[in-house]
């Protein structure tokens, strides 16, 4: 079942705003949350997560019908690149070495920005490139 393509959108906002400000603070709890965000969205799809569940109970009401459609498989990688991103930044934070947390960290932020500014998802991007792959190795 395809999901409304404003919902990956408006959790990508949300998770900009939570990575610049885990950037900006150095909150190691912040990066926590959207790590736990992540693995939620990973495991059971965009719409499951914290920010989809925001977006159909507060944000969709609001809105019209949705005119755009996309599959979910896309997404959810997608949320499991950031998981892999956010888990790195934990180890890089909390281990060391810091600037490994930091890069990390803004690599996530910069993948979400693009998609929360531009609706560029790199991780979907990078899905489809694999499908693409595994299917010509067949």
């Amino acid at each position: 079942m395809d999901i409304d393509a404003r919902g990956p959108r408006f959790g990508a906002a949300v998770t900009t705003v939570v990575l610049a400000v885990t950037l900006i603070t150095g909150s190691v709890w912040l990066l926590a949350w959207q790590t736990l965000a992540f693995a939620l969205g990973a495991a059971g799809g965009v719409a499951r997560s914290p920010y989809g569940w925001i977006f159909r109970k507060a944000v969709r009401p609001r809105l019209g019908p949705p005119t755009e459609f996309e599959a979910p498989g896309p997404p959810r990688f997608a949320q499991a690149v950031g998981l892999v991103f956010a888990v790195v930044g934990l180890i890089g934070w909390t281990v060391g070495p810091q600037w490994l947390g930091s890069a990390a960290t803004g690599c996530a932020l910069a993948a979400a920005f693009l998609n929360a500014a531009f609706g560029y998802c790199l991780g979907c991007e990078m899905y489809l490139f694999v499908r693409r792959v595994t299917v010509r190795a067949e």
